[in-house]
């Protein structure tokens, strides 16, 4: 059961709570098409162990045609004191189903589960008492994807029994796959707009949020496991039509709008929409349209930025997502389009350094003709992260006395010529098991910039090895822009390691050039044979008038 992260909410913080006898929980299910699904959804909910005199399913066909509604009818026949089933013609999407379920639920709350999803058996009974003892109105079970479904995990940090909508990583997960105190819900007369094909949940889910007295988060127990169909079928992972898409972005933002205030509230979810709904009507999608659509879909998109999405909102948004809104924006819609091309066969851009800072050479940058600011592209602020995505060692090899590794970057623009601005530099670890830099002093740096970025090639002497008597070095790039200097390890992408035996002084030593356990590039020098015996040996050569 969940532990306690403190004292509920006192009785005069919210109304009296519901006479709690009789059915705790109510669970929806909108079905249409999800067999074989459905079965593993129905189980988990008729094992579920708050028991069958605390829970009802009401699970309504939308009209199904391959078994699923038999499915159902054998779940109600063998579980009649649980399953519940209601028949309606399809609909076109999860929300008249949902709010058919919602107008016959008894239970003193309502948790909303995908039919091609399933629950952890402990699930209800424990939601139910987190929200009974911390006075919640809306409670977020744990939740993980299954099958390679992508469910975000930053809100599942710790128990939590207050949660802002706006101050927090709810708005990153506003499916309604939660549980609902059903008081809250018809005090507010909350229902899905059945309007819209996807994203009807969001509404509900934002609307309920901003009315609860109390959001919680139980993060210690899994609640929800999120499938992803081997067929594509789930209704938000699959392909969807780019016209459904906007008119569902359309939507979210006019919502938005009407309930919120302008402001940092407003301004969350306006983030999360124009990062994820906002931006996925201008993806490959859009090139299968003809002209005239095309120009259509960048002239609505363009409107929604116009309208409701803030400058310094828009800057937090990825490169890639920001600067293919503004061509939208712009009517640049050949521009746009070519940008997405080139996206979708693989087309890389280099990190341009100039000026002291960096940017993302993307589609249109420095582009005249384009209109767009350098500053939409300015990356300095993530710039570490990207690097250690495209920097790597890809050669090594040892010639006499002199260790050589190439490093090859996307690194490119009048900044990048100066060394000062971009090197080389060996980390080691010292005997207090701090790490420091070596700015490879001794070592010699071969610099070739092309279009397409900065090779550096280190070459370091037998001596250097051995200076500072530490076995392992980490090679490490270092980039200076905006006054900051950015320390990346450097990954190895190397066809192989590098091996070889070197003499120091007396003692031969195995020299390797390689991925470490983190896969960083690691030079390291290992005695080959013990002290002891290579004394032994010596005295033995000795002994022999060097035979």
């Amino acid at each position: 059961m969940p532990s306690d992260p403190g004292p509920p909410r006192g009785a005069g913080d919210r109304p009296p709570a519901e006479d709690s006898r009789g059915v705790d929980v109510t669970v929806v299910v909108a079905v249409y098409n999800t067999m074989p699904y459905l079965t593993g959804c129905l189980n988990s909910l008729v094992e579920q162990s708050i028991g069958a005199d605390r829970m009802e399913v009401v699970a309504v066909d939308d009209g199904s045609t391959d078994g699923s509604g038999a499915e159902l009818d054998r779940f109600a026949k063998e579980y009649p004191d649980i399953v519940r089933v209601l028949r309606q013609p399809n609909s076109g999407g999860p929300a008249a189903p949902s709010n058919r379920a919602l107008d016959v639920a008894r239970g003193r709350y309502v948790y909303f589960v995908g039919a091609d999803d399933h629950l952890g058996r402990e699930a209800l009974e424990r939601m139910v008492e987190a929200a009974d003892g911390w006075g919640s109105d809306v409670l977020v079970g744990r939740m993980k994807g299954v099958g390679g479904r992508e469910v975000k995990q930053e809100l599942f940090a710790e128990n939590r029994v207050d949660v802002d909508l706006f101050d927090s990583p709810l708005p990153w997960l506003l499916s309604n796959c939660k549980l609902f105190r059903r008081d809250l819900i018809e005090r507010h007369k909350l229902r899905f707009p059945e309007d819209m094909r996807i994203g009807s949940d969001q509404p509900f889910t934002i609307e309920a949020c901003v009315r609860a007295a109390r959001i919680s988060v139980l993060a210690d127990y899994t609640c929800y496991y999120a499938m992803l169909r081997d067929d594509g079928g789930n209704i938000t992972q699959g392909t969807v039509e780019v016209y459904t898409r906007l008119e569902c972005a359309e939507r979210l933002f006019e919502f938005v709008d009407g309930l919120l205030e302008p402001g940092p509230e407003r301004n969350a979810l306006v983030h999360r929409h124009a990062k994820w709904e906002l931006t996925k009507p201008i993806r490959e999608g859009l090139l299968d349209l003809d002209g005239a659509a095309r120009r259509d879909v960048c002239t609505r998109v363009g409107a929604i930025v116009d309208r409701y999405v803030p400058d310094d909102v828009l800057a937090l948004l990825p490169i890639v997502r920001r600067v293919r809104l503004r061509m939208a924006q712009r009517g640049d819609v050949d521009r746009l389009c070519a940008a997405i091309e080139a996206d979708a066969a693989g087309k890389t851009y280099p990190i341009r350094l100039k000026d002291g800072r960096a940017y993302h050479a993307y589609h249109g940058f420095e582009d005249a003709a384009a209109g767009l600011p350098d500053d939409l592209y300015e990356v300095t602020k993530g710039l570490r992260r990207r690097l250690a995505d495209e920097v790597r060692a890809v050669g090594a090899r040892r010639s006499d006395d002199i260790v050589e590794v190439t490093v090859r970057t996307p690194i490119t623009g009048p900044d990048a010529k100066d060394p000062e601005t971009v090197h080389l530099a060996l980390a080691v670890r010292g005997r207090d098991g701090r790490v420091r830099l070596d700015e490879a002093s001794g070592a010699e740096v071969g610099r070739a910039l092309g279009d397409d970025g900065l090779t550096l090639t280190v070459r370091m002497p037998k001596r250097l090895l051995f200076a500072s008597g530490t076995a392992k070095r980490t090679l490490r790039l270092i980039v200076r822009a905006s006054g900051e200097a950015y320390d990346v390890a450097v990954p190895a992408g190397l066809p192989g390691p590098c091996k070889s035996l070197v003499w120091h002084r007396i003692r031969p030593y195995r020299l390797s050039v390689r991925g470490d356990k983190r896969g960083t590039t690691a030079i390291e020098t290992r005695p080959s044979l013990p002290v002891r015996a290579v004394v032994r040996r010596l005295r033995r050569v000795t002994s022999l008038g060097g035979r």
